[in-house]
């Protein structure tokens, strides 16, 4: 198994809160480009991809279920909140 990131894991409202207004964004400095995010998401984005350029996953078949955020081991990737009217 792979070492989870180093971030606390997310509570139900936390959860809910990313699903309803957030996206996952990458700090692209810190990718090593080891492909676990991708690997593990059920939907197959390109998350690895996403994380090279420094872009955040605006994606539409997006989950946000947090296999990537958890499963990267230099925890690059993060769930940011998006102000859902500008969008």
């Amino acid at each position: 198994m792979f070492p989870a990131s180093h971030a606390a894991p997310l509570t139900d409202l936390d959860r809910y809160t990313a699903l309803a207004q957030g996206q996952v964004v990458p700090e692209a400095a810190r990718c090593v480009q080891c492909g676990i995010c991708s690997y593990n998401c059920p939907i197959n984005i390109d998350v690895r991809a996403h994380a090279w350029r420094g872009r955040p996953i605006h994606d539409g078949h997006c989950l946000t279920c947090g296999q990537c955020v958890q499963r990267c081991p230099r925890g690059v990737l993060r769930f940011e909140r998006i102000d859902l009217l500008s969008v």
